[in-house]
């Protein structure tokens, strides 16, 4: 595969899903191979800490940006999980749509249902709790989500 610095690698997709190999390779593509990637990372930077607080300063940014154009409300939590949680909810919600809707067959209806029953989770660690989720884990998680205040047990929505 042919990445955006122009190398070409052999990538192994065989431990991915079927389903999830193709959006992969293409968010590979868009990438920078491993070399040039740590290159980037090492140059102008003095140590691993400093390039990881730049990286998530980055996507902090993108998650702020991201949050006001989608409409999404603030989160709640501890000050120390807010940033977390709202870098964790655009990851998710990122790869949900990539999932769902690239990749699979929702139409805009379908997509703007899902992102109403995003916006009433509130919680931070809510979302930290699912930083690892598949994307299309996503549905069934709000659903869960909604039964679990509906019940009233631990309170995801707020």
């Amino acid at each position: 595969m042919e990445h955006a610095c122009s190398h070409q690698v052999v990538h192994d997709l065989s431990g991915r899903p079927a389903d999830q190999r193709a959006g992969f390779a293409r968010w590979l593509a868009a990438k920078d191979c491993t070399d040039c990637w740590k290159a980037a990372r090492d140059v102008g930077t003095g140590s691993k800490e400093e390039w990881l607080a730049a990286k998530r300063a980055s996507e902090q940014e993108e998650a702020a940006a991201w949050a006001k154009q989608f409409d999404m409300p603030p989160l709640e939590g501890p000050q120390k999980a807010l940033d977390w949680g709202e870098r964790s909810r655009h990851r998710l919600m990122t790869a949900a749509h990539n999932a769902l809707v690239i990749e699979g067959s929702w139409g805009e209806a379908d997509w703007v249902e899902l992102e109403e029953k995003a916006r009433k989770v509130g919680r931070a660690g809510w979302w930290i709790d699912q930083r690892d989720a598949e994307g299309s884990d996503l549905v069934e998680l709000l659903d869960a989500a909604a039964t679990e205040q509906d019940q009233g047990t631990e309170n995801p929505f707020r």
